[in-house]
């Protein structure tokens, strides 16, 4: 005869954190001032994308027009996230931040999706995939960083339902791994190196991009480019009537812009370390995304008044190879090559890897208060939740750098890119659906901000996260990838409860017969 299984209690809380406790108790330092938590926004923000990914979209569009809307549309969606999420951000300025929403207005089980997914594939895969870009451009000034992978390293092909899969030790995923750990050794230190290095290599990549912008617009602009580009017909070639095929292909093109503007709301990860957060944390997520999207369809502009859309993938200079068909897909090396000559390449490729090795610093810094959050709810290794000496959790960030540095070994930038989106979305259509339910179910909690023009722009928000997933989830180019991440955060749901019977058994008392 069965017995029934007893129930699972939900491993209570660590102790919180009081004054006079041990130093690797203490709470978070308070250290982000509102410049730093926007620079860390917009930090976390520009990394590679920008300056790789409108070739693909070219690609995928193939009409200026589409190229300029795909961005314009991704700096909309992510300027209504920021409205909306806002809020949220307001009413729990803790550590966790996307995490401690979720599990406020959604229950224990979604918070630890969220967590499980970010720790898997979103913020460890965005990681990867900024740290291998950083050694692609790296190679730019030193040939020998190349993709080739080691002889003597073991190398597998492994065909999986999203593409090739080539596992192996390269020039370019050695230096990524070395970027991982450094910025992981800075960020041991304390959330004061971190934000120094956050904050200066964020006006150095903000300014240095503003500049590309302005020259590209003024100096590099050249008749080939604009007849190509604006001459009669051309900016609106191909554009008829938006047909459901057509919103498909769209919408799997917008895959490599929304990521290059993801990790925006990671400033709420650390927001027990922001000074003021109430008012803080909703004005840094306006002004970050704000400058980040100007900046992004700016860059744009300047790209296509330097650079054909059209081009070939045998052409011989950076003019007849275009935007659709850059080296490599360094779409921003190649518009620099326009603007400076042969040294605007090596200048562009200096500059991006300062960007991505920003980019990477506010991920690193920011990821890891999630899985303490997790942790002091028992929800993540215990180990987790607790802070070193320089008052973070070594851990947390320890164990981010560990997974990452294997996601290094086995994909290429584009195959961690498309993973990572379709999670991404789910989770922001998740957390603003958490909105509407945290004013149902508290009508009267506190609101230092309320989100801009509730219920009508989150719920248009809503409806654009959710919209561009499935489209994901039809279109035959990211198909694949998408089914991938949504299998990866359903495994969470067993792993949960078997999460939750581990501690539950650990913490329980022993006796002895």
């Amino acid at each position: 005869m069965s017995h029934p299984s007893p129930a699972v209690p939900v491993p209570p809380a660590a102790p919180p954190l009081v004054a006079g406790a041990p130093a690797q108790q203490q709470g978070f330092v308070k250290a982000l001032s509102l410049v730093d938590a926007t620079m860390l926004v917009a930090g976390s923000m520009i990394g590679s994308g920008i300056f790789i990914v409108s070739s693909d979209i070219a690609r995928t569009v193939g009409s200026p027009f589409w190229l300029v809307m795909a961005w314009v549309l991704t700096g909309v969606i992510t300027l209504l996230g920021a409205l909306a999420i806002g809020e949220l951000a307001a009413m729990y300025p803790q550590a966790g931040g996307q995490y401690v929403f979720l599990r406020e207005s959604m229950g224990p089980l979604m918070g630890f999706l969220f967590g499980w997914t970010l720790f898997i594939v979103i913020q460890t895969g965005t990681i990867a995939a900024v740290a291998v870009a950083f050694g692609r451009f790296l190679g730019v000034l030193w040939p020998a960083v190349s993709p080739e992978r080691y002889a003597w390293f073991p190398q597998l092909d492994i065909t999986t339902p999203g593409g090739l899969i080539e596992l192996g030790l390269s020039p370019q995923r050695l230096v990524a791994l070395v970027s991982i750990w450094v910025l992981t050794w800075i960020n041991l230190r304390g959330v004061k190196d971190g934000r120094l290095v956050q904050t200066t290599l964020t006006l150095t990549k903000a300014l240095a991009l503003a500049m590309l912008v302005g020259l590209g617009l003024l100096v590099g602009s050249n008749a080939q480019a604009l007849a190509a580009n604006f001459g009669p017909g051309q900016f609106t070639a191909g554009v008829g009537p938006v047909t459901g095929a057509f919103t498909v292909v769209f919408g799997s093109a917008l895959v490599g812009s929304l990521f290059s503007s993801d990790a925006w709301i990671n400033v709420t990860f650390a927001a027990s370390e922001v000074k003021n957060p109430k008012r803080n944390l909703p004005l840094s997520l306006v002004l970050g995304t704000g400058l980040v999207t100007l900046l992004y369809v700016t860059a744009n502009l300047a790209y296509l008044t330097t650079l054909p859309l059209q081009g070939s993938p045998t052409g011989a200079t950076v003019m007849e190879r275009g935007i659709q068909y850059a080296t490599q897909d360094r779409v921003g090396v190649a518009a620099a090559e326009v603007i400076f000559g042969p040294v605007g390449g090596t200048l562009m490729a200096v500059f991006i890897l300062i960007s991505t090795f920003g980019c990477n610093n506010g991920l690193i810094l920011s990821g890891a208060r999630v899985y303490w959050a997790m942790a002091r709810d028992g929800l993540f290794f215990k180990r987790a939740g607790e802070l070193n000496r320089h008052h973070v959790p070594a851990f947390a960030l320890v164990a981010q750098s560990v997974w990452t540095s294997l996601l290094c070994l086995t994909g290429t930038y584009g195959q961690l890119l498309d993973y990572v989106i379709f999670a991404v979305l789910l989770g922001y259509a998740l957390t603003t659906a958490g909105l509407f339910i945290l004013r149902a179910k508290r009508p009267d909690a506190e609101r230092p901000y309320r989100a801009l023009g509730y219920p009508v722009l989150p719920a248009l928000y809503l409806t654009l996260c959710t919209s561009i997933a499935v489209i994901l989830l039809i279109a035959e180019k990211t198909r694949a990838q998408a089914l991938s991440g949504l299998v990866l955060v359903l495994l969470g749901v067993p792993v949960y409860f078997l999460w939750r019977r581990w501690s539950a058994v650990r913490q329980a008392p022993s006796t002895v017969e």
